[in-house]
């Protein structure tokens, strides 16, 4: 007989109520920062970011199974007890299941460019309401870190901060603090590819 595995694994999160808002401390016991990881893939920034910062917890939110089975693997293997991964649609998640005011940093790095114009429309940086339900998630003095390869995502991206009432811009290069690279990223960088990045801090009051 095929082996099965405990469900659900060890560090993911299975909400009782799927057509809830979470409360915090549904997510983590304790009240430490908890920083979000949006569409984590295989957990690599995830787990490095935890191990590195384990006075943090660490939410990585991603669609697919194989991926969620693969951070819980890798998680729990790293003894890491500060993770937690949950199977959702992003947006869905974004806009309906994630506490408000929960993350002291959100992370939506190298999302789907979407490069043809007739789908420019889904990228979601872009999206007025997409950052608006962003914000909401944000604690106070939050940090939304977004990063891509795709060089006319992340102009389309910037410019749409301009006018923006959300979020104040702020500077962002390599290396002006500890940020770990995910597989795709290091991959990118190997053929000299550029990231491209944008640091936005929540505004308040609004």
């Amino acid at each position: 007989m095929p082996k099965t595995e405990p469900f659900p694994l060890p560090n993911e999160l299975h909400p009782a109520e799927w057509f809830a808002r979470l409360r915090p401390e549904d997510l983590f016991p304790g009240d430490a920062p908890v920083e979000l990881d949006l569409g984590c893939g295989d957990g690599s920034f995830l787990v490095r970011m935890a191990e590195h910062h384990r006075d943090r917890n660490f939410l990585g939110v991603e669609r697919l199974l194989g991926r969620v089975r693969k951070v819980s693997r890798k998680s729990a293997a790293a003894g890491l007890t500060n993770v937690r991964v949950l199977r959702a649609d992003s947006n869905y998640a974004v806009e309906w299941l994630l506490p408000r005011g929960f993350a002291s940093r959100i992370h939506f790095l190298c999302p789907d460019p979407w490069p043809k114009k007739k789908h420019a429309g889904r990228r979601q940086m872009c999206q007025p309401a997409f950052l608006a339900a962003l914000h909401g998630l944000l604690a106070e003095g939050g940090e939304l870190l977004f990063m891509t390869d795709a060089e006319a995502y992340h102009e389309e991206a910037a410019a749409a901060q301009e006018g923006c009432p959300l979020f104040e811009r702020l500077p962002w290069k390599e290396g002006d603090f500890f940020y770990a690279k995910t597989d795709f990223e290091e991959q990118w960088l190997a053929e000299g590819r550029t990231m491209h990045r944008l640091r936005l801090k929540r505004r308040e009051g609004l």
